[in-house]
C-alpha cells in the first residue's frame, strides 16, 4: 500500500513540476517557479529513505514531467492545424524527458553521481535541440530564466550554462529538503557565486564603436476575406504605409519576415512599392521576402538601399520542419492532409551577416540576422557576431499563430541573445510583438499584437566577443560529455544507493524498488 501511494505521489510531483516549469516561460516569466518545478521532478526521481525508483519508473516520471510542461507550452503549434500536431510534438519531445528520467534515477542514487545530474540534463537537451530534422531548441529550460538572476550567466556560456545552473539550483533545493544540508548549501552557493561573479567577466573586449538610429516596422496583416494573392499584396502595402508614418530621420529600417511575400525580383509592382518606402525614409530597409534560385525557393532577408539599390541578403538557414519544409511528406500525408500546406524551402548558407549603409554614418553597419525560428539556434547569431555583427535583427512572422504565447516565447529568446552576445537586438514582426532590445536584454519599447506600429531607438554598435560567442559551443560539448561519462560511470560502478531522508516519509525497514 505504501509503495503504491509513493508511486502516485511521485507521478503527481513530476507532472506538477512540469506545469511549474512551464510557468517560467513567457508570457508568465515566473523563473523561480520553474526552479521549484525542476526540484519537484528531481525529488520524484530520488530515493525516499531506502525506497528506490526503478529505471522504468524513471522513464514514466520523466515523460510525465515534460509532457505536462509541453502541453501547456506548445498549443500555438496547433493554432492553424488543430490539436493533433501539437499533442504529437509534445509527446515526441517528452520522450527525451523519459531519457532524463531514466538517467536521473541512475545518477541520483549516488552521492557523487547526483552532482552530475545537471550535466546529464544538458546532454539530453543538447541532443533534443539537434536531432531529428535539426532538433527543436524551442523548449530549452534556459529560456524560462531570462528574467532571473541566472541569466547573468548567458554571456559566459549561453543557454547550456544557464540550463546547467538552473538544474543545479533545483538540485540544491532537493538536497536541503532531504537533510543533505552541506551538499545543498554548496550547490546553491556555487550557483549564486558564479552567477553574480560572472558579470565582470562577460565583456572583456567588447567596445562601443558608435550608435545607429533604427526603426522596426510592424505593418500588420489584413483580416480574412481576401484571396491568397491579395493577402500577400496587402501585407506589403501595409508595411509601406507603416514605414511612411515614421516621423523622425532614421539610419536604417528593419521589416519583418514575409513583409513582402511577393517576390520583388519577379514582380515589378512589388519592387516599386519597396523602392517607394526606401525613398520615403531615405535609408536602407531590410526586407523579408520569398526568392527563388537554381536550388529552389528561399526565405530571404534582403537589403534595399536608396543609393545602391539591391544590397546583401540572408537566406534563412534553420528552417522549421513541418512548416517551411516537410520531411517524409508522403508518409505523414497518411495522417493529415495539412502536410501539403507545408513549404518546400531550401536552407541557405553563410554567417547571417548583412551590411547596411546607414544614412548618417561613414561606414556600413554589420547587422546579424536570425529570421524567426533561427533565434532558437545558438549558431545563428553566434556565427554572425563572430563575423563582425555590431547589432542584431530578428525579423519574424507570427501572424499564423494569432494571439497565442508563441510571440512572447520568441521575444524571450531574442532578449536572451542580446544578453548572451552583448548586442542590441531589433525584433520586427508582421503582426507583433515587435520590440527593440538593449544589449542587456532590457525591452526599450514594444508593440501590441495585431496593430500597425513603428518603433524607433538609437542603439549602440558594439565589437568584441563574449565568452559565450567565442567558446559557447565547446563548453556545451564539455558539459554534455561530462554528463554522459558520469551516467556511464554510475551505471557501472555505483552499486550502493544513497539514502535521502525526506521529512515527508518514514524510512521503511526494508528496501523496495518502484
Amino acid at each position: 500500500m505504501k509503495t503504491a501511494l509513493y508511486t502516485v505521489l511521485r507521478l503527481v510531483l513530476a507532472a506538477f513540476g512540469g506545469w511549474l516549469a512551464y510557468l517560467g516561460y513567457e508570457p508568465h516569466g515566473q523563473w523561480e517557479l520553474a526552479l521549484v518545478g525542476v526540484a519537484l521532478f528531481i525529488a520524484a526521481l530520488s530515493p525516499w529513505g531506502r525506497e528506490q525508483v526503478g529505471k522504468r519508473w524513471g522513464v514514466l516520471l520523466g515523460f510525465a514531467h515534460f509532457f505536462t510542461c509541453y502541453l501547456f507550452l506548445l498549443p500555438w503549434v496547433g493554432e492553424f492545424v488543430g490539436a493533433f500536431p501539437f499533442v504529437a510534438l509534445s509527446f515526441f519531445e517528452a520522450l527525451y524527458g523519459a531519457l532524463i528520467g531514466a538517467g536521473g534515477v541512475i545518477l541520483l542514487r549516488s552521492r557523487i553521481g547526483s552532482l552530475f545530474f545537471p550535466l546529464f540534463y544538458v546532454a539530453v537537451e543538447f541532443f533534443r535541440s539537434s536531432w531529428p530534422f535539426g532538433g527543436f531548441a524551442w523548449v530549452r529550460l534556459a529560456w524560462g530564466q531570462v528574467d532571473g538572476p541566472l541569466s547573468l550567466l548567458a554571456p559566459l556560456g549561453g543557454p547550456a550554462l544557464v540550463t546547467a545552473a538552473a538544474v543545479t539550483a533545483a538540485l540544491g533545493l532537493v538536497l536541503l529538503f532531504s537533510h543533505r544540508y552541506l551538499a545543498g548549501v554548496i550547490a546553491l552557493v556555487t550557483v549564486a557565486t558564479v552567477s553574480l561573479g560572472a558579470f565582470p567577466l562577460t565583456n572583456p573586449g567588447n567596445t562601443r564603436t558608435g550608435a545607429v538610429t533604427v526603426a522596426a516596422i510592424q505593418g500588420n496583416v489584413p483580416r480574412m476575406g481576401l484571396d491568397f494573392n491579395a493577402q500577400q499584396r496587402a501585407v506589403l502595402a501595409n508595411h509601406v504605409e507603416s514605414t511612411k508614418k515614421l516621423s523622425q530621420p532614421v539610419d536604417m529600417v528593419i521589416w519583418p519576415e514575409n513583409s513582402s511575400d511577393v517576390n520583388p525580383f519577379a514582380d515589378t509592382q512589388a519592387r516599386e512599392l519597396i523602392e517607394e518606402a526606401v525613398d520615403a525614409v531615405g535609408a536602407p530597409i531590410l526586407v523579408g521576402t520569398i526568392t527563388r534560385d537554381e536550388i529552389g525557393p528561399r526565405n530571404t532577408m534582403v537589403v534595399f538601399d536608396p543609393k545602391l539599390g539591391t544590397g546583401e541578403y540572408h537566406h534563412k538557414k534553420y528552417l522549421q520542419p513541418f512548416g517551411e519544409w516537410m520531411p517524409f511528406r508522403s508518409f505523414f500525408r497518411l495522417f493529415s492532409s495539412y502536410v501539403d500546406q507545408a513549404g518546400n524551402f531550401k536552407p541557405g548558407t553563410g554567417n547571417g551577416l548583412v551590411h547596411m549603409v546607414a544614412a548618417q554614418l561613414e561606414h556600413p553597419v554589420a547587422v546579424g540576422v536570425a529570421t524567426c525560428y533561427e533565434v532558437a539556434f545558438d549558431a545563428a547569431y553566434r556565427d554572425a557576431v563572430r563575423a563582425g555583427a555590431q547589432i542584431l535583427a530578428t525579423p519574424t512572422n507570427n501572424a499564423t499563430f494569432g494571439f497565442t504565447d508563441m510571440t512572447y516565447q520568441q521575444l524571450a529568446m531574442s532578449r536572451f541573445r542580446a544578453m548572451e552576445l552583448d548586442r542590441a537586438v531589433v525584433v520586427a514582426a508582421t503582426s507583433g510583438v515587435s520590440a527593440i532590445l538593449a544589449p542587456d536584454g532590457t525591452v526599450i519599447s514594444q508593440t501590441d499584437i495585431f496593430t500597425q506600429d513603428q518603433l524607433v531607438a538609437t542603439l549602440p554598435l558594439k565589437e568584441g566577443l563574449t565568452p559565450a560567442a567565442q567558446w559557447g559551443r565547446a563548453l556545451e560539448w564539455i558539459l554534455t560529455s561530462l554528463g554522459l561519462l558520469a551516467l556511464i560511470g554510475c551505471a557501472i560502478f555505483c552499486r550502493r544507493p544513497v539514502t535521502y531522508a525526506f521529512s515527508l516519509t518514514t524510512v521503511p525497514a526494508h528496501s523496495a524498488q518502484l
